[in-house]
């Protein structure tokens, strides 16, 4: 196992699956995204030829990271699904089965997942229809399942129902058994009616060449309740402009649709993210409406 530690440099990250002839790289979608910033043409002066595999777990990949792992490596990225309470990957693109960009794979051999919605009284029922959003589910008694929350045991019970353990993530399910995640149940932005993910708006931004990170808030409005405000990072020598706003804005709308699409667009040098990699949305939102930021002691770097 090789763990390095030091600052972000895309080149020393080649030179060490080059010449420790890794095989299988575990990383982020964060350090795919600061990879895709400097470019691809850097890891063709390496011999990666002993990788076999590219996974990839901490917060969704966007589908636009998996089409780069092959531009650059040529190999798709596999995106895993599991949290602490998990106790490892519950849901994964399996190296032996067709990677759908954009989605989180299957459950794992023995691991029982579903989509389900709240039923009232404490109880939920299973949503079977193919890509209908709900909240993620897995069925309680796998092995490393988490025993309490230490000192919170009514937090634990409400995390169960019906036999489900209740994710607090919202996804969909297709008809070949796929899993696709919309955003964590407190991140979605309720918009004139509509329930918009924010991974879907910031992987659509993602998709313009100009992009390399992007996060996306509702901010109230009076009569839609929240509109889309999208915060973008950009590539490397790509310099942030009227035009390039304007023209992010109409790459979105015609992605997306007008409902969905962000109505304000604004650069940022870096946004602020976890130790992990996660974009902290919450602290995005505070800064925009000047409401506390709450903890911070996870944040690792500072929105500029």
């Amino acid at each position: 196992m090789i763990v390095d530690q030091a600052e972000f440099d895309a080149e020393r990250w080649y030179r060490i699956l080059q010449d420790q002839k890794v095989n299988v790289w575990y990383t982020a979608p964060t350090a795919i995204r600061m990879l895709m910033k400097v470019g691809a043409c850097i890891a063709k002066h390496f011999d990666l030829s002993k990788l076999r595999l590219i996974a990839s777990v901490g917060e969704p990949l966007n589908p636009e990271a998996v089409v780069w792992g092959v531009e650059a490596f040529g190999k798709p990225i596999h995106d895993n699904w599991w949290q602490t309470e998990t106790g490892g990957i519950m849901i994964s693109n399996f190296a032996s089965m067709d990677v759908k960009p954009g989605s989180m794979g299957r459950p794992l051999p023995g691991i029982t997942a579903g989509i389900v919605e709240r039923a009232g009284g404490g109880t939920v029922r299973e949503i079977i229809a193919p890509m209908v959003t709900g909240e993620l589910a897995l069925r309680a008694g796998w092995p490393s399942m988490m025993r309490a929350y230490l000192n919170e045991e009514e937090r634990y019970s409400k995390c169960f129902a019906n036999g489900w353990y209740i994710t607090g993530d919202l996804a969909m399910r297709d008809n070949e058994g796929y899993f696709w995640f919309v955003g964590r149940a407190d991140d979605v932005i309720k918009s004139a009616g509509h329930l918009i993910g924010p991974f879907e708006v910031e992987s659509a931004l993602m998709e313009h060449a100009a992009v390399a990170e992007a996060g996306v808030i509702g901010i109230p409005e009076p009569t839609a309740g929240e509109v889309v405000k999208a915060f973008v990072a950009l590539k490397n020598g790509i310099q942030p402009s009227e035009a390039l706003r304007k023209e992010l804005l109409g790459h979105a709308r015609a992605r997306l649709g007008p409902a969905i699409a962000p109505k304000d667009i604004a650069f940022r040098q870096n946004l602020p993210k976890t130790r992990s990699g996660k974009i902290m949305r919450r602290l995005l939102k505070a800064r925009e409406l000047g409401l506390p930021e709450g903890d911070i002691s996870t944040l690792e770097s500072e929105e500029r």
